[in-house]
């Protein structure tokens, strides 16, 4: 199938503009990745969310992809902490990069083609400084090579910061620095004596300065430019100014991304999130608060990721009882149409004929291709249910109507991007009372109620409490139950 027409706001031009691969067959695009010293917080979490988002909005649009994460496992931190834990930087940074992807694993994101690592990429940089030394572009002091930024014109391109009062020379040979302050950059840095780890290379003994590693990766993994760069907005200056630098100064003449996508800050109850604060929380932090994985997801990509996010425990709350809601018209849809055993296993294929549920697709489709709107993708997935419950309240349930296979398709397919419902209820543990028990029981208060025997049917009920059984009546006189936390 041809793919859909997507449109992404690019942060380099500041507008939204239609979205054309350079390859109409594979999109590549690159996300920056965590930096493997600690656990993930959330903030990082919900940008590692996003990538996700992207990558199913784009599959589902029918694009086949070529994307890729980096792992920073090499910086001034990862030193520093090595140093005092008095580990090699392999030891110190593995652990923490198995705990990043249990997170990723843990909240359902996809697998990505690469995820290269910074210590496997260094002749990549080693060469990539060496083209920019050879375009007279960087400088060297005290064994540290710098690039110039007087000597790009068109530094500033990207984040729009002012380089017109900067002062020629002056340098940060931090990784991270304060933003909007513009200085020379290193590239290079020079092996300090308290680094037992460094790298012997042409350019000397020494290790990459962060802003350095995602411009090789790209380089090693595409051999050019890309069609999407992705990170979050903390990341714009100075680590992408500094990438679109480095990469376009030594490749003039190659376009290096074509859309920028940033995702914006996350709050937590309206502030910037800090363990001062008491406002910290890792992804274990709220799993141990009792929330699932599902609904931790479910709040996290229910934003648009243009827009700041205020995370709260209510929030979650408020988001736990509408995925509930949606969930259980997923059950009652599969029991009232017997379809536990015909759940569609291949999105791709499904094709749908009545035109509700075809108008629902189209706008499903229409608002993630639209700079990725899942708030009113998210709006789609709420008509559905309340379609769905509309009619399994109204309708005869005599037999299987397409209206059932067709509805429940739809949940599937937009599934695919929110990766949050599941399609078999699950089985109850019991403690040793069997499902045939409780059905026997429900059918004798059944049959008590029809008699008038409203203390009997009222007994029944409080025997089954008893045993951790809550019965819930419908109106159309369908007894349901369920087995208390």
């Amino acid at each position: 199938m041809k793919p859909i027409l997507f449109s992404f706001h690019n942060t380099k031009t500041g507008k939204k503009e239609s979205f054309s691969p350079k390859d109409p067959n594979s999109v590549s695009i690159y996300s920056c990745g965590p930096t493997v010293y600690n656990f993930a917080h959330i903030g990082n979490i919900r940008s590692f969310l996003f990538v996700d988002v992207l990558r199913r909005s784009l599959l589902l649009g029918g694009y086949q992809l070529n994307q890729s994460m980096n792992i920073t496992d090499i910086d001034d931190k990862i030193i520093n902490e090595s140093i005092k834990q008095n580990m090699s930087v392999e030891e110190f940074t593995k652990p923490w990069t198995e705990e990043f992807f249990k997170d990723l694993e843990t909240l359902q994101v996809l697998k990505l083609e690469h995820y290269p690592k910074a210590t496997e990429s260094i002749d990549d940089m080693v060469s990539l400084v060496e083209t920019l030394q050879s375009n007279g572009l960087v400088y060297e002091r005290e064994g540290n090579v710098y690039f110039s930024i007087q000597k790009f014109e068109r530094y500033g391109e990207l984040s729009k910061i002012d380089v017109s009062g900067m002062k020629s020379g002056v340098r940060y040979d931090a990784d991270e620095y304060e933003k909007d302050d513009v200085r020379d950059f290193v590239l290079w840095k020079h092996q300090k004596t308290n680094e037992e780890k460094c790298w012997h290379t042409r350019l000397g003994n020494g290790r990459p300065g962060w802003h350095l590693e995602c411009s090789a990766m790209i380089r090693k993994i595409y051999g050019s430019g890309i069609d999407i760069h992705t990170g979050g907005i903390d990341l714009l200056f100075p680590h992408h100014e500094n990438e679109f630098a480095q990469s376009t100064g030594a490749y003039p003449n190659e376009n290096f991304v074509g859309t920028w996508l940033h995702c914006e800050h996350l709050l937590v109850d309206g502030e910037k999130m800090s363990k001062s604060k008491g406002n910290f929380y890792t992804l274990r932090d709220i799993l141990e608060k009792g929330f699932e994985p599902r609904v931790i997801r479910f709040h996290l990509v229910s934003a648009h990721y243009r827009s700041k996010l205020n995370f709260s425990l209510q929030k979650l709350e408020e988001s736990k009882i509408a995925l509930d809601r949606i969930q259980n018209t997923i059950f009652r849809l599969i029991e009232d149409g017997s379809l536990q055993n015909q759940i569609p296993v291949e999105w791709k294929h499904l094709t749908f004929t009545i035109p509700e549920i075809q108008k629902l697709e189209s706008d499903f489709l229409q608002a993630i291709s639209d700079d990725l709107n899942v708030p009113k993708a998210l709006a789609n997935l709420f008509e559905l249910t309340r379609i769905v419950n509309q009619f399994l309240d109204q309708s005869e349930k005599d037999n299987i109507t397409p209206f059932y296979h067709e509805s429940l398709g739809l949940f599937f397919k937009m599934n695919a991007l929110f990766a949050v419902l599941v399609f078999e209820k699950p089985k109850a543990e019991l403690d040793g009372i069997s499902e045939e028990w409780i059905l026997d029981k429900i059918l004798e208060r059944k049959l008590a109620k029809q008699n008038k025997d409203f203390a009997t049917a009222d007994l029944i009920r409080k025997e089954l409490e008893k045993k951790g059984i809550l019965l819930a009546d419908t109106k159309e006189g369908i007894t349901t139950w369920k087995k208390t936390p």
